[in-house]
């Protein structure tokens, strides 16, 4: 199974796409909604991995309400809002209610995703209803990855003992791991993958790391070792092993192919334990894209909103593309959409 985590899935949804193409003006905008979001339960994390992006934001003991979740999951679905991916600046399965979460999203037919260190997925009981759980676990041995993660060895194995029980009760939902290459553990991505398969993970995702740009921790900035374990990427098993190839790619060239950022705040959202709203993950307590907070507005006053009109125009008129940060999560769905404008001109010549 290939999974095009490389790539976007933006095309499969023809309908929203031509409703953007047609939104000239904000009241044509406004009824654009996003199709993917990223809630992130707790601020709050059980690590304080080397590369955090989110570092800046300062693991605050933040936790957004189960009740004010569930309401705005039942909102977004009103909305179009087709999946949540449950992650964010903290450790999401520290968040209490995490399972009734999950079914709440799953009721409301939105589809359901996490991103996790591992360590408390054996809480995680409604697995099943969800479509992907990936563990981010940047390893392969117990000593490695406690100085990757910053916490205690023990953390290791209980990880992999989680991810094999989840694999007992998973069902149909995609159980991956993703790791991030660094020189610390770039030479153990074959030991990683051997143990993913041999547990029966059904992916291996190795992605070059991303420097963020309002990140604290620049350790890994300049670092391009990614390639010192091209040797493995032929790995055969029954686990996929899936290497960020166009990733790698755009992070040498270092630049960002395109002049303006479509994708916000048009077809994506996330929101942080606060409860605040951001048309863009990679401007978190940056105020332009600060769009409400789920704590005071419905989901539809802050996407209807004077502050999310005020992110369309100045993310359409002003914003310079350069600010943006490398390889952020909508940059092929971005690539996509600038193609749609460049062939405009000239469509009918098919």
């Amino acid at each position: 199974m290939n999974r095009y985590v490389d790539a976007h899935k933006l095309h499969l949804h023809p309908a929203r796409v031509a409703q953007w193409q047609a939104a000239d003006t904000w009241e044509q905008a406004k009824q654009v909604f996003p199709i993917y979001v990223e809630i992130s339960p707790v601020g709050a994390c059980n690590h304080r991995c080397t590369f955090c992006a989110v570092d800046y934001i300062g693991y605050q003991s933040i936790t957004l309400a189960g009740d004010v979740i569930r309401k705005l999951l039942a909102q977004m679905a009103h909305s179009g809002v087709k999946s949540v991916m449950f992650a964010g600046e903290g450790e999401p399965l520290l968040h209490k209610e995490t399972n009734q979460n999950v079914i709440a999203a799953f009721r409301s037919e939105i589809d359901v995703a996490f991103t996790t260190n591992g360590v408390l997925l054996h809480k995680l009981r409604e697995i099943n209803l969800c479509k992907w759980v990936r563990v981010s676990l940047n390893a392969g041995t117990p000593a490695t990855y406690a100085a990757v993660h910053r916490t205690k060895q023990e953390d290791f194995d209980t990880v992999i003992a989680n991810i094999k029980d989840a694999v007992k009760r998973k069902g149909i939902c995609d159980l991956g791991v993703q790791t991030v290459l660094l020189p610390e553990n770039v030479r153990e991505v074959k030991k990683l993958y051997e143990i993913c398969d041999d547990i029966g993970v059904d992916y291996l995702i190795a992605k070059p790391y991303s420097q963020h740009k309002k990140s604290i921790t620049h350790e890994y900035e300049n670092e391009d070792a990614w390639d010192d374990f091209l040797d493995f990427k032929s790995a055969h098993g029954h686990c996929e092993f899936i290497y960020r190839s166009e990733t790698a790619i755009t992070a040498r060239k270092g630049e960002i192919p395109y002049d303006k950022c479509h994708a916000t705040p048009n077809f994506w959202a996330y929101v942080m334990a606060s409860g605040d709203v951001y048309s863009c993950s990679a401007y978190l307590l940056d105020e332009r894209f600060n769009l409400g907070n789920v704590n005071k507005e419905s989901f539809l006053d802050i996407w209807q909103g004077e502050r999310r009109r005020a992110n369309w125009e100045y993310v359409r008129e002003k914003l310079d593309i350069h600010e943006c940060r490398l390889n952020c999560r909508m940059h092929r769905v971005n690539v996509y959409l600038t193609e749609l404008i460049q062939m405009e001109h000239d469509k009918n010549f098919i």
